[in-house]
C-alpha cells in the first residue's frame, strides 16, 4: 500500500480545472488508478461503475468545452467524492452495514444531489459501523477498513470507510454521519478534518437514522478549507425534512483576530494513560494561542455529564426506530455487539425520557454559561486510540472512552470541527476538536483553517 500519488485537495484541483491544467477525464483516470492500487476492499460496500464515472467526467468536460464559464459556476466541478452507506444514492444499494437490511433507493438523498449538481463525481459508498452504532470502525460484516498509519489500530467509526478513503487519497472528500462522534473520531484517527455541522443545517432526508433527533450528515476532507467548500454547497434548508433548520443569526459571525477559547483544567481531562496525546494537546493550545486566542480555564463537567446521557439514558431507545422490524423478524442479521446496544433501548420508559430531558435542560444552561465566557472550546477529539484486538476484547467500555469528548455535542446543540494536531512517536495521528454553539459552522471552519496554516501538518496518509 502506498501513499496517494495525486494530491486531491479541492482547492488545488479547483485551480487546476480553472487554468485548464487538468480535465475531469484525466483526474478520473488518476483516481481510478489510485483506487486500484490501494489494496483495501473493506473501504467500499458498493462502487459506482467505471463506465458511469467516466461518462460523468466526459459530460463535465463537454459542458466545459461548450461553456468554459461552467467550470467557474460549478464549485465542485470534477471533484471526486464518496458517501457513507447509510445515505441514499439512486441505483446503489443502501445497506447501513447490514446485508439483510439492504434496499435500492429510487431517489438520491438531497444532500448528495446538491453535491452532484455542483459538479462532484461520485465514486461509491463506503463502509461503516453497522447502523452507524459505534466509534471504532470494526463493527461491519463487510470487513474493517485498515487504518492507513498502522493496520493494528482501529480506523475509527462509524464513518470508517469515508475517513480512510479521504486519508488514502482515493477521494477529495466524503460524507459521513455523526450522532455521537462518528464523523470526528475517524477524522482524528486518519489525520483529516471532520465537520459535524449544526443539527439540521444539512438535510437528513434519505439517511438511515441512527438517533434521528440527533443525527447529522458530516463532511470528511483533507483541510478545513475543503470542508468549507463542501459545506457551502451542501448546507440548505430542506422544507421536506421536518428536522431541518434555517441558519441562525450567528452564522455570519466569525472569530476575530483576538478570541477566547476554553480548555478544561488538566485534572479534568482524561487521556486513558496516553501521555503523548496529553503533550500534543498542550502543543495545540500553544498553536491556537498563536492564531490570536486567549486560553481560559473552563469546566468540562456539564459537557461530560451530558455525554453520559446519550448511551446511559433514553436516547438509546430512539435507535430502535430504523431497526425494530429487523430485530423482531431476523435478530441474527444484526451483529451481537450492535444488537446489544440497540436492544438496550427497550429498558427505558416515557418517564425516563422526560427525566432525562429535564436533566439535559439543566446541563444546557450550565454549558451556556461556559460559552458566555469563551467563544470556542478546545478539546481532544479522542483521548487515545486503541488496537483492534483490544476493542474486540472490550468493545463497549473502550467505545465509551472514545466518545468522552464527542458524545455531548448534538445533545447540547453544538457545532464541531475535528482537525489534525500532530503525531505520537509511533506515527499514529492525534486530533483536536474546536466546538462552538449552533450555527457557528463557518466560523469554526475558518478558525480551523487558521490553525492548519500555523500547524503546517500535511493531512491524510500521504506523509508516509
Amino acid at each position: 500500500m502506498t501513499a496517494a500519488a495525486c494530491p486531491l485537495e479541492i482547492a488545488s484541483l479547483r485551480a487546476a480545472f480553472l487554468s485548464g491544467a487538468i480535465s475531469a477525464t484525466q483526474l478520473v483516470d488518476r483516481v481510478l488508478a489510485q483506487i486500484a492500487e490501494w489494496d483495501d476492499p473493506a473501504i467500499w460496500i458498493s462502487r459506482s461503475t467505471e463506465s458511469s464515472i467516466r461518462a460523468r467526467a466526459r459530460e463535465l468536460d463537454a459542458q466545459a468545452a461548450a461553456d468554459p464559464s461552467s467550470v467557474e459556476r460549478l464549485p465542485l466541478f470534477g471533484i471526486p467524492f464518496a458517501v457513507k452507506d447509510n445515505i441514499d444514492v439512486a441505483g446503489l444499494p443502501t445497506t447501513a452495514g447490514c446485508p439483510a437490511f439492504a434496499y435500492t433507493p429510487s431517489e438520491t438523498a438531497p444532500v448528495v444531489a446538491r453535491l452532484l449538481a455542483a459538479g462532484a463525481v461520485l465514486f461509491g459508498k463506503t463502509n461503516l459501523d453497522q447502523f452507524a452504532t459505534g466509534l471504532v470502525g470494526t463493527r461491519s460484516p463487510y470487513g474493517v477498513p485498515r487504518n492507513p498509519f498502522d493496520a493494528r489500530f482501529i480506523p475509527g467509526g462509524s464513518s470508517s470507510g469515508s475517513a480512510v478513503a479521504v486519508a488514502a487519497g482515493l477521494v477529495s472528500f466524503a460524507l459521513g454521519t455523526d450522532t455521537a462522534g462518528s464523523g470526528r473520531i475517524p477524522a482524528a484517527f486518519n489525520n483529516i478534518v471532520g465537520l459535524k455541522p449544526t443539527r439540521g443545517m444539512l438535510s437528513t432526508r434519505g439517511i438511515v437514522p441512527a438517533c434521528r433527533s440527533l443525527d447529522c450528515v458530516s463532511v470528511l476532507a483533507l483541510t478545513a478549507q475543503d470542508a468549507a467548500a463542501v459545506f457551502d454547497v451542501a448546507a440548505c434548508f430542506d422544507a421536506d425534512d421536518p428536522l431541518a433548520r434555517a441558519p441562525g443569526a450567528a452564522i455570519s459571525l466569525g472569530f476575530g483576530p483576538r478570541f477566547r477559547f476554553g480548555v478544561p483544567p488538566w485534572p479534568d481531562l482524561e487521556f486513558f494513560g496516553d501521555e503523548q496525546a496529553k503533550a500534543l494537546l498542550g502543543a495545540a493550545i500553544v498553536l491556537l494561542e498563536e492564531t490570536g486566542g486567549t486560553r481560559v480555564e473552563t469546566s468540562f463537567k456539564p459537557f461530560r455529564d451530558a455525554g453520559r446521557l446519550l448511551y446511559d439514558g433514553p436516547w438509546v431507545a430512539e435507535r430502535l426506530h430504523a431497526t425494530q422490524a429487523l430485530l423482531s423478524e431476523n435478530p441474527s442479521a444484526v451483529l451481537p455487539v450492535t444488537r446489544s446496544i440497540i436492544e438496550g433501548g427497550r429498558d427505558y420508559s416515557a418517564l425516563d425520557a422526560y427525566r432525562a430531558q429535564y436533566r439535559l435542560a439543566a446541563l444546557r444552561r450550565a454549558t451556556d454559561c461556559v460559552f458566555a465566557e469563551v467563544e470556542v472550546l478546545l478539546l481532544p477529539t479522542a483521548g487515545t486510540i486503541y488496537e483492534a484486538a483490544a476493542v474486540a476484547a472490550d468493545p463497549l467500555r473502550l467505545n465509551t472512552n472514545l466518545g468522552l469528548y464527542t458524545n455531548f455535542a448534538n445533545l447540547l446543540d453544538l457545532a464541531a470541527v475535528a482537525l489534525p494536531a500532530g503525531f505520537v512517536r509511533s506515527g499514529l495521528p492525534f486530533g483536536i476538536s474546536l466546538i462552538a454553539p449552533a450555527f457557528r459552522d463557518s466560523a469554526l471552519l475558518d478558525l480551523a483553517a487558521r490553525f492548519q496554516d500555523i500547524a503546517r501538518l500535511r493531512p491524510g496518509a500521504a506523509r508516509n
